[in-house]
């Protein structure tokens, strides 16, 4: 069990986590932008108990030259609008387009997207603050900067003896954090 009061920030990866993952593919259009079950309440939920809500997203389809950065902004504003449609939102989505091998500061499981987010909202404590995610890097991003960790099992990932170290807790879903916190 995590204890967090109002004070706490909570990052979120988004494929696979907040929207479902295309395998081996990009969620380049706002029409395949498809929500996990349940997620606009849960995250209309941990609006009310953290007190922000970060998304943080590796999406190398920019540089691999299969989107634009204004195509990616309309698929944010469409997950805006539908987590609006159920009274959640989220503080901010931060994204690197760089490519996995680029050695890029700002992809997961290194820290810019977190150093920006924390420039925007400087109250943000890293200890105070816990990344879920559905992968290894995701994982070690959150103890990179001290976070508290946990991991959603997915196909993508198998549950593995590091994600096992790395996760402070584990579970099945996004709303299933609510089980995890107190």
């Amino acid at each position: 069990m995590i204890k967090i009061d109002k004070n706490w920030t909570l990052f979120l990866d988004r494929d696979g986590v907040i929207n479902e993952r295309i395998p081996k593919g990009y969620v380049m259009e706002p029409d395949q932008l498809v929500l996990e079950v349940a997620v606009a309440d849960a995250i209309a939920e941990f609006n009310q108990l953290f007190a922000r809500v970060v998304v943080v997203t590796n999406q190398q389809g920019i540089g691999k030259g299969l989107m634009t950065s204004e195509q990616l902004d309309t698929v944010h504003e469409k997950l805006r609008s539908e987590l609006a449609a159920s009274g959640a939102y989220v503080d901010g989505i931060y994204y690197c387009p760089e490519l996995a091998d680029s050695g890029s500061k700002c992809r997961k499981p290194e820290g810019g997207m977190a150093m920006q987010a924390k420039a925007d909202f400087p109250e943000i404590d890293f200890s105070k603050s816990i990344m879920v995610g559905d992968t290894i890097t995701d994982l070690q991003f959150g103890k990179r900067l001290g976070m508290k960790t946990i991991f959603i099992r997915t196909e993508l990932e198998e549950q593995t003896a590091e994600v096992d170290e790395l996760s402070d807790e584990i579970i099945d879903w996004l709303k299933d954090v609510l089980m995890v916190i107190s």
